[in-house]
């Protein structure tokens, strides 16, 4: 018979598994409710400054009652111009990007092309940082191409030329937050999660309200009923919940573990969008979708064992990343 203690963990385990993959499908139900928004006539710069404005609030609400328990020390000048550059890749310009691309490709191939981060994490560190790849690590990065060209192939069977800029947009959406996953590992250590997401988020709304402003100053105020109840929406069970969700889970099941049950966001994200939207599922779609989710596994495993076995001469490669707005 389990002892007291044994159960408490097994207990914890098993709630930290559900939260991360609810964390999951709830961060992928996004892409749903941005096209549903297009639906209404929104544009990607008044959804996203929306977003951010109603996520914002929830946010230092979280970060209020995290400082009440925990001393947070100030921060320089230099850690405030880097959260701030972060927040413009992370939060700002990648979701910025993702919006856009959503006006021409199907949920599911955006889903697919963002699950691809590792491998942008992977290959940045590799030519830039001069991190070493594995051959199995290689393997794993062609069979994760592989698969989202199959499934780029079925997008541009029914929307044409219009799936290579849908694709790109949301691939430049995935490098600029690869970039920020690198940037944000030294900062985690320093500044805490929770305050570096607070920060950067903070720094991503900013960004939003100018940029609304110099666009169409009028369109945060005369959007119809529909899309502000979509972006509530959004910005609560499809941002700060889910990131809630993925951060408790990180603190009881690790970073590996909860990395592999993002798996869940994929498939969730390709049916989401046959039931709300009505988007074909084929078999194309299933292999694919497979093919970059076995590939993302294999990487993600990967790190983790390598993690455990630190070589003195090379660093490990982190590929679990923070807290994605995407």
């Amino acid at each position: 018979m389990p002892s007291a203690s044994e159960t408490l963990h097994h207990r914890r385990y098993i709630y930290g598994l559900l939260m991360a993959g609810l964390g999951s499908v709830l961060f992928s139900g996004k892409a749903i409710l941005i096209k549903l928004a297009f639906s209404y006539g929104a544009n990607a710069e008044t959804l996203i400054a929306l977003r951010m404005l109603i996520a914002l609030p929830l946010f230092w609400g979280i970060f209020w009652w995290h400082s009440r328990k925990q001393f947070m020390s100030p921060l320089t000048w230099r850690d405030q111009v880097k959260i701030f550059f972060l927040g413009f890749m992370g939060y700002f310009l990648s979701s910025y990007l993702d919006f856009l691309g959503l006006q021409y490709i199907s949920v599911g191939l955006e889903r697919i092309v963002l699950y691809l981060t590792p491998t942008i994490v992977l290959l940045i560190s590799y030519f830039v940082l001069n991190k070493s790849i594995s051959r199995l690590q290689w393997y794993a990065l062609a069979v994760g191409y592989l698969g989202v060209i199959a499934v780029f192939i079925q997008d541009a069977s029914s929307t044409g030329t219009l799936a290579v800029l849908g694709m790109l947009l949301v691939f430049a959406s995935a490098c600029s937050y690869a970039i920020y996953m690198i940037g944000s590992g030294e900062m985690v250590k320093r500044v805490g999660s929770v305050r570096l997401v607070v920060y950067a988020s903070s720094a991503s709304a900013l960004l939003s309200v100018i940029q609304i402003l110099i666009y169409e100053p009028s369109a945060v105020f005369t959007q119809v009923q529909q899309i502000y109840w979509l972006s509530l929406l959004n910005a609560s069970l499809c941002t700060v919940i889910p990131m809630l969700l993925i951060m408790i889970a990180i603190n009881r099941i690790g970073s590996p573990l909860v990395a592999q049950a993002g798996i869940l966001g994929p498939v969730s994200t390709l049916f989401m969008g046959w039931l709300v939207l009505s988007e074909p599922i084929t078999w194309i779609q299933i292999i694919g979708m497979s093919l970059v989710m076995g590939a993302m596994w294999l990487l993600v495993r990967n790190d983790g064992t390598s993690k455990q076995k630190e070589s003195s001469s090379t660093k490990p490669l982190d590929l679990e990343g923070s807290d994605p707005l995407n």
